[in-house]
């Protein structure tokens, strides 16, 4: 029997110096918003699943509210405590950190969390989405990161190459059976 996950990362989001957990959509991230749902309403979606932050949430509303289904929130799949204070880290610093961050998985800025702990509470949240609804299609509203950390326990070529190549918004889609990653395939956003 195969589960599939279909990992959303959230669309477009103005970087504002707001609490990352308020952080919302852009209007060009609203528009992401309905290109996922038409993207994916058709899928057969059991059931939904989201980080808490807005911005997730946001991206996969419009689909809950035209399948008639509730998003649970998942405090586990909340993004990468990047620094003390849950602060944004710059655009220009960003690069050069996840460098360091996976060249070194325990490695984590003043305050932050490191890969390797960030990857620990997302995959066992997904391992429970997995037990759950084992032969289900599971819509998960996350993060580039916390998706590429996820994607990456399961398959080592999901690793920051695989994280810098991604969009906003995003999908990819995870074949399990028995609990084994047996494939992963990319939904474009705009073919529906």
């Amino acid at each position: 029997m195969t589960t599939y996950i279909y990992m959303v990362r959230h669309g477009d989001s103005l970087r504002t110096g707001v609490d990352e957990w308020t952080r919302g959509l852009s209007p060009k991230g609203e528009e992401d918003a309905r290109r996922v749902t038409e993207r994916l309403q058709k899928e057969g979606i059991n059931a939904l699943y989201s980080s808490p932050y807005l911005r997730a949430i946001h991206t996969i509303a419009d689909l809950a509210d035209r399948l008639g289904q509730e998003i649970s929130l998942q405090e586990e799949l909340r993004e990468k405590v990047w620094m003390e204070g849950n602060r944004q880290l710059p655009d220009e610093k960003l690069r050069d950190e996840l460098q360091k961050m996976y060249a070194d998985p325990d490695y984590a800025l003043p305050g932050g969390e490191s890969n390797r702990d960030c990857q620990a509470r997302a995959v066992g949240a997904l391992q429970e989405i997995l037990r759950t609804h084992e032969g289900e299609r599971v819509a998960v509203g996350t993060h580039g990161l916390v998706m590429a950390l996820m994607m990456g326990y399961f398959a080592p070529e999901y690793d920051l190459d695989f994280l810098l190549q991604t969009t906003k918004p995003d999908i990819y889609v995870m074949a399990f059976s028995e609990g084994s990653l047996t494939g992963v395939e990319r939904l474009l956003v705009n073919e529906y």
